[in-house]
């Protein structure tokens, strides 16, 4: 396949919801024009940040960039949505804001989608960077591994159940390209909120299709203060909150899968663990009352001496148990 012949190329969308970060997304778009495949879209979706980015999308001067800025706030989930039902290419990947790509990107999980209609998605390992986009090599090595990726070997997948859902070593929202078509858009809920990648995970895996791992570190996340995943720490329990909430959602849903039973032990598994997190994050805000049936329904799944401690202090005056 030559891949610089746009004619012989199917066209991918690439999703750029963003909100409120102009210098992080335009690195984002810098990694997305410098793509060797050359035959893409760009679907920039702006969230009404305070400050438009037209200008930035504009200074690149590529009329492959579709810009499109709403007019109020929609919140994370729907404006992502937005941006992948604009989508009008064969396959789609989700180029976040203030991740990046390494150039060859497309041009390595593409060309598998085309070979093989039976396949999904096709995926790849990746770095971590830090704010000013250094790469964290030890925290890199350490999410190849937690992730089942450090040794996963190249090929197909199918099904890929676990490797999805229990390894989540598929990484839909930065490192993978997913065959537009299969996946309802619409049949997305609004409860995964932030957990929207992983139930994109999860429809992929239902289709019965399989998935395609590339073994190299083809894309570049990075964390810093403003990504959920750091915002749901100790200090910002409102994150914590809606992260816990968007999880035990999409749980809930994988235990009373059918093709999921023989995992639905670790999906109960984890379900208590974030059940306990909500419990915290809810105590944290000074909402014990709230808190505790959370709390109670992790105990009755399983006995646990952090559950059972905040279960205990959910009953102390709230400015004590937001100590936690």
């Amino acid at each position: 396949m030559n891949i610089n012949s746009q004619s012989q190329t199917p066209l991918v969308s690439i999703i750029t919801p963003t909100y409120n970060r102009p210098d992080y997304l335009k690195q984002a778009l810098k990694s997305a024009i410098s793509q060797t495949y050359q035959n893409i879209e760009i679907i920039v979706s702006d969230n009404c940040s305070p400050e438009n980015p037209q200008a930035i999308v504009e200074s690149f001067n590529d009329p492959r960039i579709r810009f499109s800025r709403n007019e109020t706030n929609l919140g994370m989930l729907p404006n992502t949505i937005k941006a992948f039902k604009m989508a009008r290419g064969k396959y789609v990947a989700a180029l976040l804001d203030d991740d990046l790509w390494e150039e060859d990107f497309l041009a390595k999980l593409v060309p598998p989608l085309e070979a093989n209609p039976n396949l999904v998605l096709a995926f790849c390992d990746h770095y971590v960077i830090n704010a000013d986009g250094t790469i964290d090599y030890e925290l890199t090595e350490h999410c190849s591994q937690l992730f089942k990726r450090a040794e996963l070997p190249e090929g197909i997948y199918q099904p890929f159940y676990k490797l999805g859902l229990v390894d989540q070593a598929v990484a839909s929202a930065m490192a993978a390209v997913i065959r537009k078509d299969v996946i309802d858009w619409d049949s997305i809920p609004p409860e995964v909120g932030g957990s929207w990648d992983v139930y994109l995970t999860y429809l992929c895996c239902r289709t019965g299709m399989g998935a395609y791992y590339y073994p190299q570190k083809l894309t570049r996340y990075r964390r810093h203060d403003q990504t959920e995943t750091m915002q749901s720490g100790r200090l910002n329990y409102q994150a914590k909150i809606r992260k816990s909430q968007a999880d035990m959602f999409c749980l809930e849903i994988f235990m009373q899968d059918e093709n999921l039973q023989e995992f639905k032990t670790y999906f109960q598994q984890q379900w208590v663990k974030v059940s306990t997190s909500l419990g915290i994050g809810l105590m944290r805000s000074e909402q014990t009352k709230q808190a505790r049936p959370y709390l109670w329904r992790s105990l009755r799944q399983q006995l646990n001496l952090r559950t059972i401690a905040a279960l205990m202090l959910s009953f102390t005056p709230p400015k004590i148990a937001a100590k936690f």
